[in-house]
């Protein structure tokens, strides 16, 4: 007994409590403060002045704090298909790049390895679209598709297009500058996940007499599931708020219009702040409903 009771005693210290070190806290104020003020602050902003009525007799674009519930269904109501339009657009993109990407990804992380110099040189073609404006890129895709490009001539030619077809302002060329915009968002994480796969599993895969087929869609594609649930996130997020593609002014017109388009008329143009923020936080709130489901249904809820 006198030894049980020795081995059960236990020194002050060892149940004392542990005093939390000040260090981590400190570490986080810059991050907590960079989020309060870059991010809290804009969005309950963002958020009262969806809900702000004009002031009687006021000018255009003078408003007052209220809480004017009936901005959300007056937008509801008048933009529902461009909201519709912004997630067709953006889905489509999506699924473009990620068809146009994944080879492109297993490519470089997998059958390049043996190439560390080609492998190097096929990320840089990868990376090299972001040395160039954004609005750059845009801009040579609209000449490349206007009217009187080499391009349309040839697919008018080979009649594939009509003789009074066109390829700007169509969703066509929308779904396709968004695809091609967003290819390294989708490429990159991919290939970040693959890059790090072990080949035995496939080689086992072989061994185990399965077809390349059922290697593909049982091993390889379970294995970078994490990389194309980011890849897809890091399109379509973007992609949905997009007005650069869908404008008038590049691949777009007014039959193209998305949300992202509305939001920017509303907010410059015609000065109606309340319409543009109520917009903008409903399209934030579909955003994060479809990205909520999507992760939960792929089983990656850790990406969150």
């Amino acid at each position: 007994m006198a030894f049980a009771a020795f081995g059960s005693s236990a020194t002050p210290t060892e149940h004392a409590p542990r005093r939390k070190s000040p260090v981590a806290i400190i570490l986080l104020l810059p991050g907590l403060a960079y989020l309060a003020l870059f991010f809290l602050t804009p969005l309950v902003s963002l958020v009262l002045t969806s809900l702000q009525a004009p002031v009687e007799f006021g000018d255009v674009g003078q408003y007052q704090a209220a809480v004017k519930i009936e901005n959300y269904a007056a937008v509801i109501g008048a933009y529902w298909p461009h909201f519709l339009r912004a997630f067709g657009y953006a889905i489509a993109a999506t699924f473009f790049a990620l068809v146009i990407s994944y080879p492109l990804a297993y490519f470089i992380g997998v059958k390049a390895r043996p190439w560390p110099l080609l492998q190097a040189l096929m990320l840089t073609l990868v990376i090299a679209p972001f040395f160039i404006s954004f609005l750059l890129r845009t801009l040579a895709w609209k000449q490349l598709m206007s009217d009187d490009s080499g391009i349309v001539s040839l697919l008018k030619a080979l009649t594939i297009l009509p003789a009074d077809g066109h390829l700007t302002g169509t969703a066509f060329s929308v779904i396709f500058g968004l695809t091609y915009n967003f290819i390294p968002f989708m490429t990159l994480p991919i290939y970040t996940t693959l890059e790090r796969l072990d080949t035995r599993y496939l080689e086992a895969g072989s061994d185990l007499y399965a077809s390349p087929v059922s290697t593909f869609w049982r091993v390889t594609i379970p294995l970078s599931l994490p990389g194309i649930v980011s890849g897809t996130l890091l399109t379509f997020i973007p992609a949905s708020g997009d007005y650069i593609n869908a404008s008038a002014s590049f691949l777009g017109s007014a039959q193209t219009q998305m949300v992202g388009n509305v939001i920017e008329t509303q907010f410059i143009s015609l000065l109606n702040y309340p319409q543009a923020s109520a917009l903008s936080v409903l399209l934030m709130g579909l955003i994060l409903l479809i990205v909520g489901i999507y992760v939960k249904r792929s089983g990656t809820e850790d990406l969150l």
